[in-house]
């Protein structure tokens, strides 16, 4: 999934990232200048105690910061593009993810950390084949409707794991559980014994931390350690109500060793 001209924007080479080796032993990602552009959010964010009080300062940083705030003093596109803000993304997401939400949140996952997607409305098998053509597309509409998006992905992701850090202070990882009804189309990496395997995950993909509520979307549902780095998004991080029914996560794919529960 790797051609010989992928980059990234971050401290680590995406197919570091990848490997299930990072995810065994993770180090720190670090989107290029981030917290340091913006550092006044986040030594605003070390005085306060509250998580909740954090993610209204985080979400009126970003209102001010992109002109959120702004889209009723224009007309038509202009309008339209303050709107599609990073929160339209993620409730995109909650109902499809494979839509133009989808492939602009798979796109900054590729452009960020270097990992392209491998299913994006169908199985997707390299940036050149035909598979690609449609997530391409709707990435492209994507951006073409909305004020850099790209960059306030990259401002959410540093913000969840500012909130990693404070909430999880010394862990590395998290249990979640991701429930699948075709397990089988997985590409296989490696297989230990019948409930134990190795497999490629989506560049992002969504899991829980509550293993009955998997079980509500497949007959197979696996437990993967997480490391905490490779969190994107989870539902507790803002004080709404964004996918907060299912306790989920985003988290970034890559490979996974994975265990299928029995019940």
């Amino acid at each position: 999934m790797f051609p010989d001209h992928t980059f990234n924007l971050c401290n680590i080479p995406p197919w570091v990232i990848a490997s299930w080796e990072f995810n065994d032993d993770p180090r720190k990602i670090e989107i290029d200048g981030v917290r340091q552009v913006n550092r006044f959010l986040f030594e605003r964010l070390d005085g306060i105690d509250s998580p909740v009080r954090r993610g209204e300062v985080f979400n009126e940083f970003m209102t001010v910061k992109f002109k959120l705030h702004e889209w009723n003093d224009h007309q038509n596109d202009a309008r339209r593009s303050l709107r599609n803000s990073y929160v339209r993304y993620l409730r995109g997401w909650g109902i499809d993810s494979n839509t133009i939400e989808g492939a602009v949140l798979k796109g900054w996952v590729e452009s960020r950390l270097g990992m392209p997607p491998t299913f994006h409305r169908g199985r997707v098998l390299s940036k050149n084949s035909e598979e690609y053509q449609p997530y391409a597309y709707d990435r492209m509409r994507g951006h073409a409707r909305t004020n850099a998006i790209d960059s306030q992905l990259d401002l959410l992701y540093e913000f969840c794991q500012y909130e990693m850090e404070r909430r999880h202070p010394g862990e590395r990882w998290l249990t979640l559980y991701r429930g699948t009804c075709d397990a089988e189309d997985y590409e296989l990496l490696e297989q230990r014994d019948r409930r134990h395997q190795c497999v490629r995950m989506n560049n992002l993909s969504s899991f829980t931390s509550n293993r009955e509520f998997a079980w509500e979307f497949g007959s197979t549902v696996w437990e993967v350690r997480i490391p905490l780095v490779k969190v994107f998004f989870f539902s507790g991080l803002l004080p709404d109500s964004l996918l907060k029914g299912e306790e989920e996560y985003l988290v970034v794919g890559g490979e996974y060793w994975v265990k299928k529960l029995l019940y």
